[in-house]
């Protein structure tokens, strides 16, 4: 009897393992060093300057410097155009020169575009296909995700964009006119929620992160050839953070949260610099720093809000999670709204409680900060404009759609939106611009 239970003990393990290969549930990282590729890591000469290049801006962290920028707008006030946007997504517009960019999908037809804006109009330039078929189920994108939740990231000459499509996550690189350059995987990926990270620039080099149950992976392409220059293996948990590279410490740190630790890695090479144990196994928001100081906040399960040191010391801790929503510094002061509408102030230096304020509604789109003013919009549409310091004060309070996933982009004195419009079957998303009336 005892072996006949172990027999159908053996058999049933094996079953398992079968089932779980066959669903791709493991895919082992093939790794790849700088050593390896013998691709050089060069400088560029693109220089951002008022362009909103990427997830959070060109710095990364939700800045714009010297802006000028209307905190009131309505149908009839600083708003400048409305643009129909085909599709659903989450993905933030960016700004490059005279051209706005974002990203979409259609569930429907299964297909997935980057498409291209005039910005001083709003007219619709061009829009191309990047994937058609081959999307994961329903059951493997979170019913409030989309096909298209990553901002676009351009050094200036192209433009470049990650999608989950066919059980993996596939860069792309166009120009500006919307010719595809070049296509690559950067490994495979097993869907829980869908795909939610945005690439990220770094000298000539493009790095896509894309943390999931099958196996986490770190890829950094080189922009021109779509060569991979270096890949790295991470946790086996999903998590949904983009990542940040940040000069602290006396040296560029790649920083990205996730996978119950907060890690940093070489840019040029992927080597680990350190892991801080902390934040959560899965994460939202991206990692911002002021000065030496590096914030990270968020999570599933756990709850946390920590600062560590360039070297990963931990400064201070919170319980207290800012989950969808990346914080953002105001000063000396560490802000963050939560998914359900609570925003936080915290000392940078010592995490003390500043103040907490409801706003209303919930939240998952990141907040940007110009001249001392933060702006952040609510699923229901709503963006709330506010200062933070050492008090909280509500400047003004704006809706122009009836919701807002995206996180907004900031250039040369506007603020681009994406916002959806109606509800149910008839919901639309629209791109907005908004600006001092001349």
């Amino acid at each position: 009897m005892l072996r006949i239970c172990s027999r159908l003990l053996a058999y049933a393990c094996l079953l398992f393992s079968v089932l779980m290969i066959g669903c791709g549930r493991s895919n082992p990282v093939s790794e790849i060093s700088t050593a390896d590729s013998g691709i050089p890591v060069i400088e560029l000469e693109y220089d951002p300057g008022s362009d909103w290049n990427r997830w959070r801006g060109p710095r990364g962290d939700g800045t714009a410097i010297n802006q000028s920028l209307p905190t009131e707008w309505d149908d009839s006030t600083n708003l400048r155009w409305r643009a129909d946007v085909p599709g659903r997504g989450h993905g933030s517009p960016i700004v490059i020169g005279s051209e706005v960019y974002l990203a979409t999908a259609n569930d429907e037809t299964q297909q997935q575009w980057v498409l291209a804006y005039d910005r001083e109009t709003g007219d619709e330039l061009w829009r191309r296909l990047i994937h058609e078929g081959n999307f994961p189920t329903a059951r493997e994108v979170h019913k409030k995700a989309t096909n298209a939740n990553g901002t676009i990231a351009s050094d200036g000459q192209r433009l470049y964009i990650g999608m989950l499509n066919a059980g993996a996550i596939m860069a792309t690189a166009l120009d500006r006119g919307g010719k595809i350059l070049w296509q690559n995987e950067a490994g495979k990926f097993v869907s829980r929620f869908g795909y939610a990270p945005s690439p990220l620039i770094y000298k000539s080099l493009v790095i896509f992160p894309a943390d999931n149950e099958g196996g986490g992976h770190l890829t950094a392409f080189d922009g021109e050839s779509g060569s991979v220059v270096w890949r790295i293996a991470r946790s086996d948990d999903t998590s949904y953070s983009s990542a940040q590279v940040a000069s602290v410490g006396g040296r560029d740190q790649l920083l990205i949260a996730g996978g119950k630790t907060l890690s940093s890695y070489d840019p040029v090479t992927g080597e680990t610099n350190w892991q801080t144990p902390g934040i959560a196994a899965s994460t939202c928001g991206t990692v911002v720093t002021s000065g030496d100081s590096i914030f990270a906040s968020g999570g599933y399960p756990q709850s946390e809000t920590m600062c560590v040191d360039g070297n990963g010391k931990k400064v201070w801790s919170v319980p207290t999670k800012i989950y969808e929503p990346s914080p953002i510094v105001s000063g000396d002061y560490l802000v963050g709204v939560k998914d359900d509408g609570i925003a936080y102030c915290w000392s940078t230096d010592s995490g003390d409680l500043q103040w907490k304020k409801r706003l209303g509604g919930n939240f998952s789109a990141s907040p940007v900060i110009v001249n001392g003013m933060i702006y952040v919009s609510n699923l229901n549409g709503e963006t709330f404009v506010f200062r933070a310091g050492e008090s909280f004060e509500l400047v003004a309070k704006n809706q122009l759609g009836n919701d807002c996933y995206a996180s907004p982009a900031v250039s040369d004195g506007e603020l681009f939106l994406r916002v959806g419009v109606g509800a149910g079957s008839g919901r639309k998303e629209q791109l907005i611009c908004i600006g001092r009336e001349s």
